[in-house]
């Protein structure tokens, strides 16, 4: 269920980041933030899923808290931060002219 949750929220937020750069820039760099988010996503996931191997044991810290719903968990944290970073010009309240 909760890898479900993480998911759906990347779709949402990808499909946030397409439509404010179709509106502030162009289609060719809506559908490159896209792949730019997708790569991220796949990259990040294999790799916090190789280090927590090591780390962990497959069941976890339970039945709905696996290893990989706690990779996808940690991949989101690190993602928000980068993200946070990345499109804040995007989303500042200031205007340009």
């Amino acid at each position: 269920m909760i890898i479900i949750l993480i998911f759906i929220a990347h779709f949402i937020f990808a499909a946030l980041i397409f439509r404010k750069k179709l509106i502030n820039e162009s289609l060719t760099a809506a559908f490159l933030n896209i792949a730019l988010i997708i790569i991220f996503f796949a990259i990040g996931w294999s790799l916090t899923t190789m280090i927590l191997k090591w780390i962990m044991e497959p069941e976890g810290f339970g039945k709905f808290f696996d290893r990989d719903t706690f990779s996808l968990t940690l991949l989101t944290i690190t993602e928000f931060f980068f993200y946070r970073m990345y499109y804040k010009p995007d989303f500042s309240k200031k205007e340009k002219t």
